[in-house]
């Protein structure tokens, strides 16, 4: 009879233990959720069978661009806000038996960023051209949308002033790009660089580089949200 009530005892214990911790997990992710400042989604361009650009020395712009949103989604979460990433490691948004797997990807892209109704949404890239000379990031916007404008300016400035750049580019209007026109809400493309120049090459094969880029967009994104903020107040 001991020997059941001590068994018993234990199942008692071991059941409220549960319920305690699987309440207080539920609590802490009310709270996260109640302390989020809103959501943000970060999409890593290319993946998986599509490389992206391929720069000097073989240098993959899928895994750059990862490396930035990752760098780019803690910045974020440490001012507070709640960051989606598109892709977490090297697998596009697509179906292996897929016909068409880079329409599926993108499509699957713009699909997430409906669903997770973002304050805004930046997609990281690099940039190539022929001739190698040319360098510098670039932000790009939906031409016909106002708040893309003023983020992708925000952005370009801290890029620009951030990595010191030599030939400092301006943002730029865009009405082609499937991102562009297909996402719903305010988004940016960020080509942080050019892989065909050599200097960007190597500055943005390393992590102290990425590390600045993500800052950069960090900043810019910060600096429009409080803009943003402010109108608001304005306008009540």
């Amino acid at each position: 009879m001991r020997k059941r009530w001590i068994r018993i005892t234990m199942a008692v214990c071991m059941f409220c233990a549960l319920y305690l911790l699987s309440r207080e997990g539920a609590l802490m992710v009310s709270k996260k959720a109640e302390e989020s400042k809103g959501v943000i989604v970060i999409d890593s361009g290319h993946g998986g069978i599509d490389p992206g650009v391929v720069g000097i020395d073989g240098l993959k712009e899928k895994d750059i661009n990862l490396k930035i949103a990752k760098y780019l989604a803690g910045y974020l979460e440490k001012e507070g806000y709640e960051t989606v990433l598109t892709r977490e490691t090297d697998k596009g948004l697509y179906d292996e038996n897929s016909s068409n797997k880079k329409i599926q990807d993108m499509q699957n892209r713009c699909a997430l960023i409906k669903e997770k109704e973002p304050l805004l949404t930046v997609s990281i890239h690099q940039n190539s051209y022929g001739d190698e000379s040319v360098c510098g990031p670039q932000v790009f916007y939906y031409t016909d949308s106002k708040q893309g404008k003023e983020l992708a300016g925000f952005i370009q400035e801290e890029l620009n002033t951030q990595l010191k750049v030599l030939r400092p580019r301006t943002e730029k209007a865009n009405s082609t790009y499937y991102l562009l026109k297909k996402s719903q809400g305010i988004l940016n493309i960020v080509e942080t660089g050019f892989l065909t120049n050599q200097r960007e090459a190597e500055l943005l094969k390393t992590k102290d580089y990425q590390k600045k880029c993500a800052r950069a967009i960090c900043d810019g994104i910060l600096n429009f949200l409080k803009t943003v903020e402010k109108e608001a107040v304005n306008v009540l």
